[in-house]
């Protein structure tokens, strides 16, 4: 894969570096921000080689790379001034509430996944080798090791102080300095001394806030307000000095004083809620999370769930979510493998077996989006084995001491109930795998020689065994154009479905098919008709047209209207578009042409109404 010509083809298909509001990426996904996503050509994107699939979710536009997601980034920024510009990005997002908070977590939370991840495979094994004997834990080995895994979730404030003001568009070391403060060694001493402190008079209640999660987001929250009034009220001569003077003098004591206190009460409560519905039948809770957690994932709700985890480990020491969600992608991962042994096509062998080692890796997307969900069953197969070994998990209550990418390399993190855990893992991908086999999934037909050539057969030939045809004629007299040639992108890329375009020599539009008017534009420009066969046509009159609003066009149909070959449907002023600088040139694509083998335009380069146009091969 071409790292920088993949970023390139981004870029350009995205709607330009000056559609982009913001860009990160996760373990696997580019996610984007965009300021119009209307602009982006999913489609187009979908199909270029490295791209496992693209969604939209939470307010984001998501590629889903895999591995190399990371130096795709990396080219992007290369090729943009996204580096420079991303902190002074528009803040304006689209979607609910909802869809914004997850977007605000899920931008807070993935930059630091990498060395989450990590980090907790580090506190994992040294917790074994201090379990079994193998390092003395009072040995330098093991405390050095405990210093490399528990660094990460002890500073945890001050690395989510960084992202949390990349989100919130404040000064990052502002930020930090902040977090900082909430950690400074001689206020942890006041706390285990159990001191009593005030700030000019007004008592400060102490806590613990090294892992802690919520406290920070909020303080920087605050602080996002705080800076920005400051920076309103302050003149330009004395603004960079007295802002971060003020903003730290009144931040801090805030945040020890009020902040500080509700979000610790607030983890609280959220904790003992969590414990509480999780009490009350731990297996009914493992098959809920091992049946939803890849459906999460792939509209990002998952991203709620990541304060959660990171908040129980922090009040309890140990988090059940992490352990009965790890069946479900070991379910994905075995029902890749199933597919592998299952079908013939050896493009879906290929990629099935790569999205199999991927999933051992703990990344699922290539199971998910290349594999499994296009197939249905194995996808289905998958949910249903993760339920059965999440409520294992449950069962034997399996909790992890931190935050990882559920794979085979993670398991020692399932400190508590590791042999149930295990089992459950094992259970959820030789099940999903031998499943898919029993059952199987529509198999994907390959491509081969003799199908080309059947392709290719003369338009006369009176064999109708290997392809049947649906043919569409010409609703316009005029010159044939490929679309690729003509100026629109969305039409042009074929991310409205393959076609034809007709320069026309008349301002008449007939009915090129025997069927059903489904769409009949307002706006008179555009007609969607349907076939008998179920075949989908959109003419467009002209480029850019809409902006006509009816003016200059007649429409003789309307929506359910029924019409015959032939049939006139609409008129247009031919003359009154070209002397308006219109391009009159006239798409007639096939909307569902992925239900066709294949979409063939005729060869003619003058064609008139009523003469085939388009071959549909089914």
């Amino acid at each position: 894969m071409n790292h920088q010509e993949l970023a390139r083809e981004i870029i350009k298909n995205i709607g330009g570096q000056e559609n982009i509001s913001d860009l990160y990426h996760c373990a696997t996904r580019l996610r984007f921000t965009l300021k119009n996503n209307d602009k982006a050509n999913r489609n187009t994107i979908e199909k270029l080689e490295g791209i496992i699939a693209v969604t939209e979710s939470g307010g984001m536009f998501q590629v889903v790379i895999g591995n190399n997601v990371a130096p795709v980034h990396d080219a992007i920024i290369e090729q943009t001034d996204l580096g420079k510009n991303q902190s002074d990005s528009s803040n304006d997002k689209k979607g609910n509430v909802f869809e914004r908070f997850i977007d605000l977590l899920s931008g807070i939370f993935s930059p630091v996944l990498g060395l989450l991840a990590a980090s907790g495979l580090i506190k994992g094994l040294n917790f074994l080798l201090g379990n079994f004997g193998v390092l003395d834990t009072t040995s330098g080995t093991y405390r050095i090791l405990a210093a490399a895994g528990d660094s990460f979730y002890y500073f945890l404030p001050i690395l989510l102080a960084i992202t949390a003001a990349r989100k919130f568009k404040v000064n990052h070391f502002l930020a930090v300095a902040l977090a900082g403060g909430l950690i400074y060694p001689d206020l942890v001493n006041a706390l285990n001394a159990e001191e009593s402190l005030s700030f000019l008079g007004i008592p400060v209640v102490l806590a613990k806030y090294s892992s802690t999660v919520i406290p920070i987001i909020l303080a920087v929250w605050v602080l996002k307000y705080v800076e920005g009034f400051l920076k309103r009220i302050l003149h330009e001569s004395i603004r960079n000095l007295l802002t971060p003077f003020f903003s730290l003098i009144i931040m801090l004591p805030l945040t020890l004083i009020v902040i500080g206190p509700v979000a610790i009460y607030t983890s609280s409560l959220l904790a003992s809620g969590y414990l509480y519905l999780y009490n009350l039948s731990p297996i009914i809770s493992g098959i809920i999370l091992g049946a939803s957690w890849q459906i999460l994932v792939m509209f990002g709700l998952h991203w709620g769930f990541v304060p959660v985890m990171l908040n129980n480990i922090t009040i309890h020491g140990r988090d059940s979510i992490s352990a009965m969600i790890g069946p479900s992608v070991a379910a994905q991962t075995g029902a890749s493998l199933g597919v592998f042994f299952k079908t013939k096509n050896k493009k879906l062998k290929s990629l099935s077996l790569s999205a199999f080692i991927a999933g051992l890796l703990g990344i699922t997307e290539p199971a998910v989006y290349g594999v499994t969900l296009k197939l249905k069953r194995p996808f289905i197969i998958a949910c249903i084995t993760g339920a059965i070994g999440g409520g294992i998990a449950g069962g034997f209550g399996s909790s992890a001491i931190a935050v990882v990418q559920k794979s085979v390399l993670t398991i020692p993190v399932v400190a508590y109930g590791m042999l149930g855990y295990i089992i459950a893992y094992v259970f959820a991908m030789v099940s999903a795998c031998i499943l898919t086999i029993i059952i199987g999934f529509k198999d994907e037909v390959e491509e081969d020689q003799s199908l080309k050539q059947e392709n290719s057969i003369d338009e006369t030939s009176t064999d109708q065994t290997a392809i049947k045809r649906e043919i569409i004629s010409s609703p316009l007299t005029g010159s044939t154009r490929p679309l690729s040639e003509i100026s629109d992108p969305v039409f042009a890329t074929e991310a409205m479905g393959k076609g034809i375009a007709i320069v026309p020599e008349d301002g008449k539009v007939y009915s090129p098919i025997d069927g059903t008017v489904t769409m009949a534009f307002p706006t008179k420009h555009a007609y969607g008709l349907t076939t008998n066969a179920g075949g989908e046509i959109l003419i467009h009159i002209g480029l850019d047209t809409v902006k006509l609003n009816g003016e200059g066009f007649t429409s003789y149909v309307e929506t359910g209207s029924q019409v015959k070959k032939g049939d006139l449907v609409a008129e247009f002023d031919l003359e009154k578009l070209k002397q308006l600088g219109f391009d009159i040139t006239t798409p007639i694509v096939v909307t569902n042409s992925n239900k066709y083998l294949d979409v063939l335009p005729t060869n003619k380069k003058q064609i008139i109404q009523g003469e085939e146009t388009l071959s549909l091969l089914i």
